[in-house]
């Protein structure tokens, strides 16, 4: 596309995001009564490629899809307890929670909220040379797309977006971010936080991999310090998402040794597809495929008084017979035996 093209494309989305309707989409549905525990808890993660019309065309169709999948499951008793969503964007993108009879539900940040960290002087760098014909230095036009579905309590919420000088390219036109719930588990006495994130894209963003991948690193260290200030290390945690790593090096080694060195010093971290590599849990095509794209990770670390063990891995959302899909993205299901502890704190590595 070129660059007129661009920023066309940014102009025409904008302006319709502008007139989108403000109608409150969602389901009255609910389950007749909250889910009770059995001692295990699966978790999805799912980039439902939100984004709105004319950047993408017939998407209320597949959310509509995707509600009826999960209430199927859950008619069979086998959806997952919580579902973390990337590129919710639209409002009908954000009512596919209730309509699959989710009863808490928490969203990330708005287009209007901000983050007042201050930049670095190579931060100052790299925003003097944005590029509004790839979408920077213009106002945020959706928000983080963020959410949090469950089938347990929500006790708690936290939420934060990246700095406005921390993304790059087409990215930019949302508020990414993180998010954070705190969830309780019936009979357990701590509870779980489990935290989505949606970071910067490399080529889809538009701009060269430097810049880009210069936002990735900026974004990966404003999530450790979200993880660091708002999740007590006592307690369980669960961090899933579209960190979009790919098989950059850059990227990989950044996420990473965050993730397994920075987010909770001195305890163990794992992710869902290498420790199903390591316990030799068979994988399904699809899984394969999404371990290989590398993008939406799962990880998990025990708390003080539960540890996961990780049981499977299921796929609700992959590829039909006909090779086509709901998103752009796998959606996949780490289902964990839950294993209570005695040990006054996480294990160490």
């Amino acid at each position: 596309m070129s660059i007129l093209g661009q920023a066309f494309r940014v102009l025409a989305a904008a302006a319709l995001l502008a007139l989108a309707p403000s109608a409150d989409t969602r389901s009255s549905f609910l389950p007749d009564a909250p889910r009770s525990f059995d001692g295990t808890l699966s978790v999805m993660t799912y980039n439902i490629h939100g984004l709105p019309w004319p950047v993408a065309w017939g998407r209320d169709a597949d959310f509509t899809r995707i509600a009826a999948r999960l209430r199927l499951l859950r008619s069979e008793g086998r959806n997952p307890h919580v579902v973390v969503l990337q590129e919710a964007f639209t409002q009908e993108a954000q009512a596919i929670g209730r309509n699959a009879g989710y009863r808490y539900i928490a969203t990330g940040a708005d287009q209007d909220a901000v983050n007042g960290q201050a930049p670095t002087a190579s931060d100052r760098a790299f925003a003097a040379a944005e590029s509004w014909r790839h979408g920077e230095g213009l106002p945020k036009f959706v928000g983080s797309g963020l959410q949090i579905l469950s089938d347990y309590p929500i006790a708690d919420s936290r939420r934060i977006v990246f700095p406005a000088f921390a993304c790059a390219g087409f990215d930019c036109l949302a508020n990414k971010g993180a998010l954070l719930a705190r969830i309780t588990l019936p009979g357990r006495a701590d509870p779980v936080d489990i935290i989505t994130t949606h970071l910067n894209s490399r080529r889809a963003s538009g701009v060269p991999n430097d810049r880009s991948n210069h936002a990735y690193g900026v974004q990966l260290a404003c999530l450790g310090d979200f993880i660091r200030r708002n999740h007590d290390p006592r307690d369980a945690l669960i961090v899933a998402g579209d960190f979009n790593m790919g098989h950059d090096p850059a990227r990989r080694s950044g996420l990473l040794g965050g993730a397994f060195r920075q987010w909770l010093p001195g305890a163990t971290v794992a992710d869902a597809y290498d420790e199903a590599a390591r316990k030799a849990i068979p994988l399904s095509g699809d899984a394969q495929y999404s371990r290989y794209r590398a993008r939406d990770w799962e990880f998990f670390a025990a708390g003080r008084t539960m540890a996961f063990s990780l049981r499977g891995i299921d796929v609700p959302f992959g590829h039909a017979a006909d090779g086509s899909m709901l998103s752009d993205h796998v959606g996949y299901t780490a289902i964990y035996d839950v294993k209570p502890l005695t040990s006054a704190a996480p294990a160490k590595a």
